[in-house]
């Protein structure tokens, strides 16, 4: 695993947490064969059992045996026995990495990749999948597309066999839960300290109120469910940032709800795609979706709409995402 902020630790949480349940129901064993950080790693060949995950998930990793200063992913990669390679570092829209690299690295050597981490598709998202498929090897990021909802699940497997016309998404918790607050009454600058004494929203919440974090998960799921290949620069891109008061009082005052929404639509021969604020009435599927939650709305052919609502916004739906991608591996 590359990355051990609050996702990493939420993960190894997990696996001890479900350890029984993965092996009795699923067959999986789990060991860790490292972990690396920016300055270093730990490093275990045979591989750390779960009777010690609680004491990495809560301890600081170099005090525990087998640290290794200055451990690279290049070296936790090597060594004949192959399994899966999770990378949650930082998420970077820019330049992707350090997740880029270690994701081509770990695809180059046979490891196969669940991922949270959202910036490596950002920059080269049909490289990342040529190369996956070129080894014959999974890459899923399910954790970096909404989390805890299964946009990618609904959207590739459920809908297996429907041409899907449009979707709409709310897709980040944080604006959400202003968008909510301010709905109640809550000043703009009040609800995003709470987003943030309550952990929903990172120190530098520019991504989510700003509308890129939508975007980059919009780009992600129209990748992925109509095989696009958008960049940033085809998303027309709004955030919340300067919404006001009374444009949320009028909104609630028509019966209508305040989101922050990603959308794709065809118009003719091309695709559209958006993020901005929109004030859904109270037949939208999308209408009472609020606080951190998200949802997702595909019109389909066949199926009609099909609207999925719910994952939770933190570290720890985050971490149920990578646990359902490495089970979904190993079913393949």
């Amino acid at each position: 695993m590359a990355g051990f902020g609050h996702v990493g630790r939420a993960f190894l949480s997990l696996l001890l947490e479900k350890a029984d349940t993965l092996r009795s129901r699923y067959g999986l064993d789990f060991r860790i064969r490292a972990i690396v950080k920016s300055d270093g790693g730990l490093l275990s060949r045979s591989g750390v059992s779960p009777d010690r995950f609680r004491a990495l998930a809560t301890a600081p990793l170099s005090n525990q045996s087998g640290w290794r200063p200055g451990l690279t992913v290049k070296d936790a990669l090597e060594g004949k026995r192959k399994g899966v390679f999770v990378e949650c570092t930082p998420s970077n829209i820019r330049t992707g990495e350090p997740g880029l690299g270690h994701i081509r690295a770990a695809l180059r050597t046979g490891w196969q990749v669940v991922t949270a981490n959202k910036g490596p598709f950002v920059v080269d998202f049909k490289g990342l999948r040529r190369l996956a498929r070129v080894h014959r090897l999974d890459l899923r990021f399910s954790a970096a597309a909404a989390a805890a909802l299964p946009t990618l699940d609904v959207g590739i497997h459920s809908l297996a066999g429907s041409d899907v016309h449009s979707i709409e998404g709310i897709l980040n918790g944080t604006s959400n839960y202003i968008l909510t607050r301010m709905g109640e009454g809550t000043p703009y600058k009040d609800a995003l300290k709470e987003a943030q004494s309550k952990g929903i929203a990172e120190h530098d919440p520019s991504l989510d109120v700003k509308g890129w974090d939508t975007a980059v998960k919009l780009l992600l799921i129209a990748g992925s469910v109509l095989e696009l290949e958008l960049t940033l620069a085809d998303i027309r891109v709004k955030g919340i940032t300067g919404i006001r008061p009374e444009i949320i009082r009028k909104a609630r005052q028509e019966g209508k709800s305040l989101k922050l929404i990603g959308r794709i639509d065809r118009q003719g021969d091309r695709w559209r795609a958006e993020v901005s604020p929109a004030a859904l009435d109270s037949t939208h599927p999308l209408f009472g979706v609020s606080g951190t939650n998200k949802g997702i709305t595909f019109e389909t052919d066949t199926m009609g709409s099909v609207t999925v609502t719910g994952g939770k916004s933190d570290p720890r739906g985050a971490a149920a995402a990578l646990l359902k991608d490495i089970i979904h591996v190993f079913r393949g």
